[in-house]
């Protein structure tokens, strides 16, 4: 199809992976329309496109959904960062359960029996212990929806307390540097402003509370953002991993599991390539006084060749890798460690369905997949698999 944009009277039947309202014109084209919830029924502007998508906007709401709600944050609809206010929760946890379900069986080729549970988030708002802005010609805020440009704002709804009064403290008095910055705080509410990419990494620490343990982070590593849903998080983590004699932990960073996996297994292998993080991870370790974590401090996929993990032998690999998934070639060399268990934690369903599918041909199943709640009012979802080591005939 060319030329102007052709108005069409939808009804949006469920929420797509990232985030948009998903409905389906006359003509069979599905049709991704921003800031819907399902069950509108809406006049919308379709752009002209391919023969089965297209993208639509919202000309008039002529029927409004039970399932909306009203958004809090002013800047809801130009920031990018949610882009679910408008959706009330329960259809929220319905739309993360299917957008996990969906990748596993259409990515990855695995049908499930039923659809994944999801835990949860205690609260929709003021759970975020970590986020990054944009600082840009004195301006402060993220970015704006599919933009480059900024969306300044002093406030966000989504942040703990001292992270939104940091928030606000920065884009009262802007850094001279732009860039990306990071916002952080510790259970006990210390805050560090950080930027990131800098030559030096900023000298602020952050303490941090899981499962039991006691972890302390520098400024700009990465940890898990929910700080109401990191202990559930841990300690699904572990249950997964069971216990035994040796455990491999790829992506270790500063150590939310490694010290946990210590406590169960005689010998941990851990894997970290960032420098800071691994050192983090040696003064973790150390602090918990343990001895049978040996550390390993390399990218993960020039580790696997290394005879630390070519004698691991391990019962468990666990592993936590960025959003996009394994290296290429990655999946084969985890396979040839044997280990009996693998447990994948993702915060992309995507990359972790296409991950999995080239693990089960090595000899696994799928044997549980669990979602979390990690970042309400955004389409992004936690996902938390366990595939076990096929017997051998």
């Amino acid at each position: 199809m060319s030329g102007s944009p052709q108005t069409l009277e939808l009804r949006i039947d469920s929420l797509a992976a990232g985030g948009d309202g998903v409905g389906r014109a006359a003509d069979g084209r599905v049709v991704f329309v921003p800031v819907t919830a399902p069950g509108d029924r809406a006049r919308v502007a379709v752009e002209p496109g391919g023969a089965r998508f297209a993208r639509g906007r919202v000309v008039e709401l002529l029927e409004p959904a039970t399932s909306r709600t009203d958004p809090v944050c002013a800047v809801f609809g130009s920031c990018g960062g949610c882009v679910w206010q408008h959706v009330a929760r329960d259809a929220q946890l319905e739309a993360r359960r299917t957008i996990l379900r969906d990748a596993i069986e259409r990515i990855g080729g695995i049908r499930l029996d039923a659809p994944p549970e999801i835990v949860a988030c205690p609260s929709p708002y003021a759970y975020r212990s970590r986020t990054r802005v944009v600082v840009e010609a004195g301006r402060v805020g993220y970015r704006r929806r599919r933009s480059r440009a900024v969306c300044a704002t002093s406030r966000c709804p989504v942040l703990v307390a001292p992270l939104e009064e940091a928030l606000r403290a920065l884009a009262s008095r802007p850094p001279m540097d732009d860039g990306e910055w990071e916002i952080a705080a510790g259970d006990d509410g210390n805050v560090c402003t950080t930027r990131l990419g800098a030559r030096e990494r900023a000298p602020g620490r952050l303490v941090i509370h899981a499962a039991g343990e006691r972890i302390e982070r520098s400024a700009g590593v990465f940890a898990q953002s929910n700080a109401l849903l990191l202990d559930p998080l841990a300690r699904a983590v572990l249950e997964a991993a069971g216990s035994g004699e040796r455990a491999v932990e790829l992506f270790s960073g500063a150590g939310f599991f490694t010290i946990g996996l210590a406590r169960r297994f005689e010998h941990v292998v851990a894997v970290e390539g960032d420098p800071i993080a691994a050192s983090d991870l040696e003064n973790n370790v150390g602090n918990a006084g343990l001895s049978q974590v040996e550390i390993v401090r390399t990218a993960v996929e020039h580790a696997l060749g290394l005879p630390a993990l070519a004698r691991a032998a391990p019962d468990v690999v666990v592993l936590d890798p960025p959003r996009t998934g394994l290296p290429r070639g990655l999946a084969p060399a985890i396979g040839a460690l044997d280990a009996a268990r693998i447990v994948y934690l993702s915060c992309d369903p995507a990359t972790l369905a296409r991950d999995v599918s080239t693990l089960v041909p090595l000899g696994y199943d799928l044997v549980s997949v669990r979602g979390f709640d990690l970042f309400p009012q955004t389409a992004h979802v936690e996902a938390l698999v366990v595939l076990e080591r096929r017997l051998r005939a």
